[in-house]
């Protein structure tokens, strides 16, 4: 470990530092919700660019095709996100009320489940009685330790209209860079198919790098995987408007 990164660990885990962290509201961490939406616009319009191409349409119903999926396919999926958030949400409401509930009814039963889950973590005799008298003597505390340990919910950082808007933004930005060949004049349809396949595929290696920082995963395999995921649907596409331009006598 080299001497800058020690002497950064060392400043994050002093008291004053932790105590300052620990009090801070809980960050959301919105890159996952991005990376969600990048790779998903960018597999919905280059899919239509790829499928255009194939059944041998012109750049204009190409960018056509791709602006209007890319707005329809953006906010369907921005709404299908809000609506999975507010679903976590009401969830962890629901168990919320119920632990309530049961700390009325059964008190014993309740406080029993807390000295069995410090129990299982390794505490004992007179510890883990003051840890569970602790816990119980503040029933919001109580509740939420019910709710993560129990549940194992996450109650904090759930924002139904965040999460849309970074997915929706992400979509439109990263799908559209696909896009961006077939608004130059002067390009065939062959070069703006070519271009656009060019920024479709780093698009998708470097959603793929970002996705790494999240899950913690080799940068290169990462990016490499999303590339492949991507072409894979991108081919998927064009073998699907080549087949109906063949078969059905689709296209210019």
């Amino acid at each position: 470990m080299t001497g800058k990164r020690h002497e950064s660990l060392e400043h994050q885990h002093r008291p004053e530092v932790i105590r300052h962290r620990l009090r801070e509201p809980s960050r959301v961490q919105n890159l996952p919700d991005a990376i969600l939406g990048g790779i998903d616009g960018c597999v919905t319009t280059f899919a239509v660019v790829s499928g255009a191409f194939g059944a041998g349409f012109s750049a204009t119903v190409a960018l056509v095709l791709g602006v209007a999926n890319l707005l329809a396919d953006g906010f369907s999926m921005a709404v299908s996100n809000y609506e999975a958030i507010q679903a976590r949400r009401e969830h962890v409401e629901g168990v919320r009320r119920n632990e309530h509930q049961h700390i009325d009814l059964v008190p014993e039963g309740e406080r029993e489940e807390i000295r069995q889950i410090f129990q299982r973590k390794g505490f004992a005799g007179e510890t883990l009685e003051r840890v569970v008298e602790t816990i119980c003597s503040d029933r919001e505390l109580w509740v939420e330790t019910m709710v993560r340990e129990e549940h194992g919910l996450q109650t904090e950082g759930l924002s139904p209209l965040r999460s849309a808007l970074t997915t929706f933004f992400a979509f439109l930005v990263v799908g559209a860079m696909p896009l961006l060949p077939y608004a130059l004049p002067g390009l065939g349809t062959t070069r703006q198919f070519l271009a656009s396949l060019l920024v479709a595929g780093l698009m998708f290696f470097l959603i793929g790098m970002g996705k790494s920082l999240v899950y913690h995963q080799p940068v290169l395999t990462s990016g490499l995987r999303t590339l492949l995921i991507g072409g894979a649907a991108a081919g998927l596409a064009f073998l699907t408007g080549h087949l109906a331009q063949t078969l059905f006598g689709v296209g210019m």
